[in-house]
């Protein structure tokens, strides 16, 4: 009966890659003492997952733990896949994806080193792993995304689960039940001991071993290896005349679908993700809304429905950009200056943060974030921005209401 039971979820606990069995669907918490966990996991058992008798823990920048209950289908001994995957893809620190495994749909949602509480769900079915991770999609500047190659979404990547899976660390589910003063028990025994076979084994060299003589081994000359020189963040830029005249076009063709009682809110474009923006209800009902995407003929990538059915949002995909190699050409000061002139010229005011980007090899390189707001539409900022090199442009949106244009990026200076 519970089998049935489990059966009728929306989510599983565990599926199986490479002949091991994964923990998932585990229910993640922040953990403030790293030492010594367990009174903080008894009280999140008692009192927030009840019936959770399995937990884990997980070290980083924000250690955390995760728990389980036996009766959900969780077993003490099963690694944690979350973790797994998370060890496994090193230094990347934001990552949103999607696997196919045998069991469903593993979704993942790992956000500033940190799981979400429902960022591990392994979804029975596709379309709410689908509708899940399409809403965190719109959320800006992901590392990684991976989602499964048959959705056919841009800027994502399908890779073998298994591969990473067995490259990560195997943390398994432990019952929080546990005897813990058996364990410190053993662990003294097994310090006694450790110490008593050191202090035979020294006392047994200083006394009954014959002096040997030294052994001189000789130096080994390590030949450094001569690595490739640096490859700098602005010699594989993506082009801004492409990005601008992309989102411009995808902007255009949003803007052009009315329909009575639905307005359409903000739009956000970047040169990864596409355009993405939504419709309110007013008035009216859902199906005119639905009506007037499909006879549209814009190809939408993604459409999702709010609970309510009072907001739809789409996602919009824009052709792929060039590259460029574009050096930099002036120093921060200068950059300053000119940006200032152009400010005084204009009448407008281009917001400037100075930031540092740090490569693999320790290299810091330098760059100015920008920010301006117009009423003019990127066919017209074109002209302005490129005529600095090194430039990057990562968002662009636009307000309906007031016609506001928002251009923000880089400019990486000498």
């Amino acid at each position: 009966m519970a089998d049935n039971n489990y059966e009728e979820k929306a989510w599983k606990s565990s599926f199986t890659e490479g002949g091991t069995t994964y923990a998932a669907s585990i229910f993640w918490q922040p953990l403030l003492n790293e030492d010594k966990p367990l009174p903080e996991i008894k009280e999140a058992a008692e009192n927030i997952l009840e019936g959770a008798d399995l937990y884990v823990t997980r070290k980083g920048k924000s250690s955390q733990f995760g728990l389980a209950a036996s009766s959900q289908g969780f077993s003490q001994g099963m690694p944690s896949a979350a973790i797994a995957l998370i060890t496994s893809l090193g230094n990347i620190t934001s990552f949103l994806g999607v696997f196919k495994v045998d069991t469903g749909w593993w979704y993942v949602c790992f956000r500033n080193d940190v799981i979400l509480s429902d960022g591990d769900t392994l979804f029975v079915n596709e379309k709410d792993a689908k509708n899940q991770f399409i809403s965190m999609l719109a959320v800006p500047d992901w590392d990684a995304v991976f989602a499964p190659e048959s959705w056919n979404i841009d800027d994502t990547r399908s890779v073998e689960l298994r591969t990473l899976l067995q490259k990560g660390l195997a943390v398994k589910l432990a019952k929080i039940s546990g005897n813990n003063d058996n364990i410190m028990l053993a662990v003294i025994i097994a310090c006694f001991a450790i110490i008593l076979w050191f202090a035979y084994s020294t006392l047994k060299d200083m006394f009954f071993s014959a002096p040997s003589e030294p052994v001189v081994a000789p130096i080994p000359i390590i030949q450094q290896p001569i690595l490739a020189p640096e490859a700098k963040p602005w010699e594989k830029l993506p082009n801004p005349v492409d990005i601008m005249n992309n989102c411009y076009e995808a902007t255009r063709k949003v803007t052009q679908i009315v329909t009575p009682g639905w307005y359409l809110e903000g739009v956000t474009c970047k040169a990864k993700t596409g355009l993405v923006t939504s419709w309110k209800r007013e008035i009216g009902r859902l199906s005119w809304i639905e009506q007037a995407l499909d006879v549209s003929g814009v190809p939408f990538s993604s459409r999702v429905l709010s609970p309510d059915g009072n907001t739809i949002m789409v996602t919009l995909p824009i052709p792929e950009s060039s590259v460029l190699n574009s050096p930099p050409e002036y120093n921060q000061t200068d950059l300053i200056n000119t940006i200032n002139d152009i400010n005084q010229a204009l009448g407008v005011s281009i917001l400037l943060t100075p930031g540092t980007k740090t490569s693999g090899r320790g290299t810091k390189y330098n760059f100015m974030s920008f920010s301006v707001s117009s009423t003019h539409d990127p066919r017209v900022w074109i002209k302005l921005l490129m005529k600095f090199s090194g430039l990057s442009v990562k968002v662009i949106t636009y307000d309906v209401n007031s016609g506001m244009w928002t251009y923000k990026g880089d400019i990486y200076e000498l």
